[in-house]
């Protein structure tokens, strides 16, 4: 008993000392968005990417002075998942690293209406590959830098120079990491019925309400999954109410169908 009291010490501890770090929303163009996170606790830096729906848009991230420079780190959007690559220099195309170390945890074409696509990946820290930059917690900033192709097409080119960009010396803002329902998100909202749940804490059950309290459907979410994948396409268009529950709270959130 004395060694389950004294484990349960050390995982709260562990949370309660956990923190996150975060660029925020970056806007990179009229198209592209970034926001990069650190989590000290996981070691994980979670990347949420948006670009349009239509073509390759591309993040270099690490330090240095400009864009495309040799051995740069970058992760690019191919049509089927987000590639790890590097440099090679200015109007060189990159090369594809052996091993891609970002783990894609969410894919959707979001804004259909809009053209944008929305991925959310995750990597460590440190993936022990010399062509991966290395996130350290302890870094109060970062640089930024992005290309898209100039037309529709998923196969890497010339970008142009109007569609491009680099953004030195982005700040991150430190926060404590949260582990509570209320903190979830869901995206994208309004949807035509599909979206997802991420939490920072498991979640094994949404029960799905009208605005007016009738019950309409029970999606059981298998392995305590954080992140949740959920369709209720079919329905009415209108407000619904999302109640997220796992063995220890409820949370309720608003949906709405177009």
């Amino acid at each position: 008993m004395k060694n389950k009291i004294t484990l349960l010490l050390v995982l709260i501890a562990a949370f309660a000392n956990a923190q996150q770090k975060s660029t925020g929303l970056v806007t990179l163009s009229t198209n592209m968005s970034a926001t990069l996170l650190l989590d000290s606790g996981t070691s994980l830096a979670t990347l949420t990417l948006t670009g349009p729906n239509d073509r390759w848009f591309a993040l270099q991230f690490g330090s240095f002075a400009g864009g495309m420079e040799s051995g740069a780190d970058l992760v690019y959007w191919n049509n089927v998942t987000l590639v790890d690559a590097r440099h090679n220099g200015v109007g060189v195309t990159p090369t594809n690293d052996a091993t891609n170390n970002w783990t894609v945890t969410s894919n959707l074409n979001n804004t259909p209406s809009a053209g944008l696509r929305t991925i959310v990946a995750t990597r460590a820290f440190n993936t022990g590959d010399v062509n991966d930059f290395t996130f350290v917690f302890a870094n109060t900033s970062i640089d930024l830098a992005w290309a898209r192709s100039g037309s529709a097409s998923y196969s890497l080119a010339n970008h142009g120079g109007t569609n491009r960009g680099v953004l030195l010396d982005r700040t991150f803002t430190l926060g404590t990491e949260s582990f509570s329902l209320k903190d979830s998100q869901l995206y994208p909202n309004p949807n035509d019925g599909d979206f997802t749940i991420t939490t920072k804490t498991f979640l094994t059950k949404v029960n799905v309400y009208t605005i007016t309290g009738a019950f309409v459907k029970t999606i059981e979410v298998e392995e305590n999954s954080e992140n949740v994948e959920v369709n209720i396409s079919g329905l009415e268009s209108g407000v619904y109410l999302l109640e997220l529950q796992n063995d220890i709270e409820k949370f309720w959130k608003k949906v709405i169908v177009n």
